[in-house]
């Protein structure tokens, strides 16, 4: 009989392909994870004036000349 040296697939170059596999599918997970980590939404010009005039950082003015320029 072939003993130990018939397992098909998972002989030595059946686990070296599904390595190769499950490495580049866990790489492709990683980088697509990890944008979309960073798609988080942004502030507006507005938002930040907005939220300066609630601080009482600028006055209603200020606000007014900058909802007019955006």
């Amino acid at each position: 009989m072939h003993g130990f040296y018939d397992w098909g697939l998972f002989s030595g170059g059946g686990f070296m392909f599904l390595f190769w596999i499950l490495l580049i599918i866990a790489i492709i997970w990683l980088v697509f994870s990890s944008k979309n980590r960073n798609n988080s939404p942004t502030e507006t010009a507005l938002d930040i004036a907005k939220k300066r005039y609630a601080a009482g950082e600028i006055t209603k003015e200020e606000l007014d000349e900058i909802k007019r320029n955006l």
